[in-house]
């Protein structure tokens, strides 16, 4: 390219990326294992640079990188990403910029098919941490009448099937069941029976307290989460409303949070 007709002309940071995946982030002081490690290619600047070049500008980069392995590395990035390097410089009196980055592996995903559809994107069995879906959308992703805990768990067994980690058929006053890829059995999780004035809502009352326990307790079992999550569920439905039915954590139990 000839450098005196760039198109995008970008003045940034280009920095080596030192990425480790690791199943949480470290306390201070504290060594853990990690899954992966890997090195790419980072700094706001030339990935705004490279952006550019792969939507077909014309771009430049003005930078200074280290005269060592990881300068070389990216001045080679840019001329494979179509960038000129005429204003990319090397110098020896300072390094490459590194980043060390640790990427958290525990965020978890919750997936409601509602309204559901039969013929749903495979895709969102696979990549779905938890999918949580009531008694009539099972029957609808699956084609298994669900009237009870073990029609529940055969439904859950062919969510399984296609895909999914773990799943949860909630049945209304019935509980919950639970079918996972670790724990096959269906397992029937129970609630205590409430005098009921207003269901609307309660199933997105279970997940958003499932979403909370997850996300605050991810000590806890699957199993006890769930329990926790009815409870919350049980305590909305003897309200009238929506969101209106929807407990405060000071209005609960405190040995929910404990």
């Amino acid at each position: 390219m000839d450098p005196a007709s760039p198109q995008v002309v970008v003045v940034g940071s280009c920095m080596t990326d030192l990425v480790s995946i690791t199943p949480r982030l470290p306390r201070a002081g504290e060594t853990i294992h990690g899954s992966k490690f890997f090195i790419g290619f980072g700094g706001k600047g030339a990935n705004q640079c490279i952006q550019a070049s792969r939507l077909g500008a014309c771009t430049a980069m003005v930078c200074k990188v280290g005269d060592d392995s990881f300068g070389n590395n990216y001045i080679e990035n840019f001329r494979k990403n179509d960038v000129c390097t005429d204003f990319v410089f090397q110098t020896g009196a300072a390094a490459t910029g590194a980043a060390s980055i640790i990427v958290n592996a525990e965020v978890r995903t919750i997936f409601n098919p509602a309204p559901a559809v039969a013929d749903l994107d495979p895709a969102f069995y696979t990549h779905s941490d938890v999918f949580c879906c009531n008694e009539s959308e099972a029957e609808i992703l699956t084609g298994v009448q669900v009237k009870s805990p073990s029609d529940a768990g055969a439904a859950g067994s062919e969510l399984l099937a296609r895909g999914c980690q773990l799943v949860l058929v909630t049945l209304g006053g019935e509980g919950c069941v639970i079918v996972s890829k670790e724990d096959p059995k269906p397992k029937h999780i129970a609630t205590h029976k409430v005098k009921a004035v207003d269901t609307t809502g309660a199933g997105d009352s279970f997940i958003g307290a499932l979403a909370f326990f997850l996300a605050h307790y991810p000590q806890l079992s699957m199993e006890e989460m769930v329990k926790r999550s009815n409870h919350i569920a049980s305590v909305s439905v003897q309200a009238a409303g929506t969101q209106t039915s929807y407990p405060h954590r000071k209005d609960l139990p405190q040995d929910i949070f404990s």
